[in-house]
C-alpha cells in the first residue's frame, strides 16, 4: 500500500499558556521519492506526546520514534492535499497547506552560501536545470547527476526542472561545473540561485493615524458595499457564488496578530486563511495577508475579502513558499498552489538584473540578481508560463511591478513584470495626492515615485496600507509599495471570480480597464519605453469614443465599477 510519512522535527517546548502553532512545515527527505512523502514541521506551544496531527479532518496515525521526532503515515491514494493542523488537549493550531502535489526544491544553509563577484550571495552547491523535452526528464537527470558526480535533490516534475546538489568546495568550481551542464545535449538552462526569494522593497515609516484615505483612490468600501448589497449570500442569492482559492507566494504571517482574529476556527462559509505562523506582525507575509483577510478595526490593516464574509460563499487564502529556495522555490510552490486548485496566484516580489537603471538614471541596489542567474530565472519563468498556458490557461497571475523607480517592462532588466502573456497582470502603485477634487478626477492620486512604470504595467493601486500589529493599541507602521497595490488587485480578482468563474485571464485584464479610472496626463501612445505608469487607457477600454477624455491616460484601479462590470458579464438583469 501506497503511504505518505511525516518528520515532526526541531520543534520547540514551550508554557502550556502560549498559543499552539505551526511555524513551518516543508517537504524533508527525498524529495523525488515519487512514493513516500516526508514533510518537517517546527512548532511552538505543544508536548510531541500529547498532540494530534489532522489533515483534511482526519486523524492521523502517528508513533513516538524518540523524545524528538513524530512519524505518521497516510495512504496517498486515499488522501489529498488540504487543511494540516494541530491539536492538543482541544486546543487548535493555525492551519497550514499540506499539498500532496510533487514539485519541492531545497534551500541552501549557510555555509553553502557566499558572495559572488557582483557581491550577491548565491548558492555554491546547488543548481537546477532543465531537461529538454526531446528527453525523459528525471531519468537524464540522474544520469547527469551519476556523471557530475553530483545528487538530484528537487524536481518541479511538470516544468521538467531538477536540482541538483554538486559536490563543489567554491564557485569557481561551481561555474566550471555549471559550463559543463549547460553543454549537455539534454540540458537546456541551468538555474543559479541567488540570495533570497524576494527583497522587501517596501517603504516603511511610522503612521501617526491609519491611512484610511489611501484605498479610497480605488473605492474600495463602494466596492465592498456593492459586493454585500447586491450579491447577497443564500438562500436570496440570485446569484450563484461559486467558492475561490487565492495563493499567496510568501513565507509566513502572525496568527497571534489582532487582524487574524476568528481565523484560527473560522466559521462555514467564511475565509479561510491557511499560512505558517510568524513570530512578529512586522514582515511583509502578514501585511500581504492583511490586505486580503484582516478582520479590519482590529489591528492595523483592512482585508477586503475578509469584509465580503457572509456573502462570497468561501474564499481560501493560501500563504505559501514552502521552502526558502529563492525563487525556484517560488515557482515550485506556485506550481503546486495551481495543481492545488488555485485561480489567482499574487507575486508581490521580482528581481532587477545588475546594470538596470532607474528612470531618472540613478542606480539602486534592491532585488538585484547577476545577469547568469538572470537568464537561468527568465527560462524558468518561461517554462511556467508555457505550462499555465498548456494546463491551466483559466489561472491568473498578479505580480507587483517594483519599487525601484524603473521600467517594468524591459525584459533585459526586471522579472517577472516584464513577460508578455495573457495569464500576468502587473500592477503599479500610486497614492493620493494633496488635491481637493473628486475621486474620478485625474489628479485624485499621483504616481508614486519608487513604483515601475510604463507601458507593461496594466492597472495601478494604492501603495500604502496600515501593517499589522500585535496590539489592539498599537499605532500601525505605514507599509508602502507595489506589493501591496498587487495583493488588492489579486483580492478584487479573486471576488470577481466567484461571481464569473467562466472569466479568462484577458476577459480579467479588459475588465479591469474597461473600470478604471485616470491617473496623470495624456501620454499620447507613447512606446512602451515611455515614463507613462500604465499602458494608456485605448477608445475601445472607453466604449470606443475617440474623444474620451480618459483617452491616453494611465489606468487607475476602480473596485466598485470591476465587480459591477463583472456582474453585468453574466448578462444578470435587475
Amino acid at each position: 500500500m501506497s503511504s505518505l510519512a511525516f518528520a515532526l522535527c526541531l520543534f520547540s517546548c514551550c508554557a502550556t499558556a502560549d498559543a499552539l502553532r505551526v511555524s513551518e512545515l516543508y517537504r524533508c527527505g527525498d524529495l523525488v521519492d515519487p512514493v513516500r512523502f516526508e514533510y518537517c514541521v517546527v512548532f511552538s506551544g505543544g508536548r510531541p506526546e500529547d498532540l494530534q496531527l489532522m489533515l483534511n479532518d482526519r486523524l492521523l496515525e502517528t508513533r513516538t520514534d524518540s523524545d524528538e521526532q513524530i512519524r505518521f503515515e497516510v495512504d496517498r491514494s486515499k488522501q489529498s492535499s488540504g487543511p494540516f493542523w494541530l491539536v492538543q488537549a482541544d486546543v487548535r493550531s493555525n492551519s497550514v497547506w499540506l499539498s500532496v502535489q510533487d514539485s519541492a526544491v531545497v534551500a541552501a544553509n549557510a555555509a553553502n552560501v557566499a558572495k559572488n563577484s557582483d557581491g550577491i550571495d548565491t548558492y555554491v552547491n546547488l543548481v537546477s536545470i532543465i531537461v529538454e523535452e526531446a528527453f525523459e526528464a528525471l531519468p537524464e537527470a540522474r544520469r547527469l547527476a551519476k556523471k557530475y558526480d553530483a545528487d538530484v535533490v528537487g524536481a518541479i516534475p511538470p516544468l521538467r526542472v531538477y536540482q541538483l546538489r554538486l559536490k563543489v568546495p567554491d564557485l569557481v568550481h561551481r561555474d566550471a561545473l555549471v559550463l559543463r551542464l549547460g553543454g549537455e545535449e539534454s540540458v537546456d538552462t541551468v538555474v543559479i540561485e541567488e540570495s533570497s526569494a524576494e527583497d522587501d522593497e517596501t517603504d516603511r515609516q511610522h503612521a501617526a493615524r491609519r491611512p484610511t484615505n489611501e484605498v479610497a483612490a480605488n473605492r474600495f468600501v463602494d466596492a465592498v458595499d456593492y459586493y454585500r448589497r447586491r450579491l447577497p449570500g443564500p438562500p436570496d442569492a440570485r446569484i450563484k457564488l461559486t467558492p475561490q482559492r487565492l495563493g499567496v507566494i510568501e513565507r509566513a504571517l502572525d496568527f497571534d496578530a489582532p487582524d487574524f482574529s476568528g481565523l484560527i476556527e473560522p466559521k462555514p462559509g467564511d475565509l479561510r486563511l491557511f499560512g505558517q505562523d510568524a513570530a512578529s506582525p512586522y514582515n511583509h507575509g502578514s501585511t500581504i495577508a492583511g490586505v486580503l483577510a484582516a478582520s479590519g478595526g482590529d489591528g492595523g490593516n483592512t482585508g477586503f475579502l475578509r469584509a465580503l464574509d457572509g456573502h462570497h460563499g468561501g474564499i481560501d487564502i493560501i500563504v505559501d513558499r514552502g521552502s526558502d529556495a529563492g525563487i525556484t522555490g517560488n515557482v515550485a510552490a506556485s506550481v503546486r498552489l495551481v495543481q492545488d486548485g488555485a485561480r489567482v496566484l499574487n507575486w508581490s516580489w521580482g528581481i532587477h538584473r545588475v546594470g538596470a537603471i532607474r528612470v531618472d538614471g540613478g542606480d539602486f541596489g534592491s532585488a538585484v540578481r547577476s545577469g547568469v542567474a538572470f537568464e537561468g530565472y527568465e527560462e524558468l519563468l518561461e517554462e511556467f508560463f508555457l505550462w499555465l498556458r498548456r494546463h491551466h490557461p483559466e489561472v491568473v497571475v498578479v505580480n507587483s511591478a517594483g519599487n525601484a523607480g524603473s521600467f517594468s517592462g524591459s525584459d533585459d532588466y526586471r522579472l517577472p513584470s516584464s513577460f508578455v502573456t495573457p495569464q500576468l497582470i502587473v500592477v503599479g502603485a500610486h497614492q493620493r495626492s494633496d488635491k481637493d477634487v473628486s475621486v474620478g478626477h485625474p489628479d485624485f492620486a499621483e504616481q508614486r515615485g519608487a513604483s515601475n512604470i510604463d507601458a507593461r504595467v496594466d492597472i495601478t493601486a494604492a501603495a500604502c496600507v496600515s501593517g499589522s500589529v500585535a496590539t489592539k493599541d498599537e499605532v500601525a507602521e505605514l507599509y508602502c509599495g507595489t506589493s501591496y497595490a498587487a495583493a488588492l488587485v489579486s483580492g478584487l480578482v479573486t471576488a470577481m471570480l466567484t461571481i464569473n468563474p467562466e472569466l479568462m485571464p484577458d476577459e480579467i485584464r479588459e475588465l479591469l480597464r474597461r473600470a478604471s479610472m485616470p491617473i496623470g496626463t495624456e501620454l499620447d501612445f507613447e512606446p512602451a519605453e515611455a515614463e507613462g505608469l500604465t499602458a494608456p487607457i485605448l477608445p475601445s477600454e472607453r466604449a470606443e469614443q475617440l474623444d474620451h477624455p480618459d483617452v491616453g491616460r494611465s489606468a487607475r484601479l476602480d473596485m466598485r465599477k470591476a465587480l459591477l462590470l463583472t456582474v453585468e458579464s453574466l448578462h444578470v438583469v435587475d
